[in-house]
């Protein structure tokens, strides 16, 4: 198994963690009794478990098992591999500062950052399909 592949599939799991023990604290906030402020990790849970978890096992499957682009580069250009996984994560990262800090601070100037991260997110999207639409073919 390809070394990006394993740290997509490690990155994934840490953020399914990450994701439940956030999904918990947002649905026990009214029964431990922490503040209100918890409803703003609520988009937070959402995309660690779909971005961080779901997208980052399927890119790295992907990467791993899709049929080979040629012999010289069986996986397709591995440096846009590895940028995808930097800017996957870098949004990911930012975007679970961000965007609560943003939901309780409004006024704080604190929105470029959901600007920055989901621009990153695009990017690697954008990376990801680009290194995999060719490997998508006929047997």
């Amino acid at each position: 198994m390809p070394l990006l592949t394993r740290l997509f599939i490690k990155a994934g799991l840490l953020y399914l963690v990450a994701a439940l023990l956030m999904g918990i604290l947002v649905l026990a906030r009214p029964v431990l009794n922490l503040p209100s402020g918890f409803t703003a990790l609520n988009p937070v849970y959402l995309h660690l478990f779909m971005v961080g978890w779901v997208t980052q096992l399927i890119i790295g499957i992907v990467f791993w098992m899709f049929p080979k682009f040629s012999r010289e580069q069986p996986r397709g250009n591995e440096k846009l591999a590895w940028a995808v996984f930097f800017c996957l994560n870098a949004g990911l990262l930012l975007r679970a500062v961000g965007e609560p800090l943003h939901a309780l601070y409004p006024d704080a100037g604190i929105g470029w950052t959901l600007v920055v991260s989901a621009t990153l997110q695009w990017l690697a999207g954008m990376g990801f399909i680009a290194n995999t639409w060719a490997r998508v073919k006929e047997r």
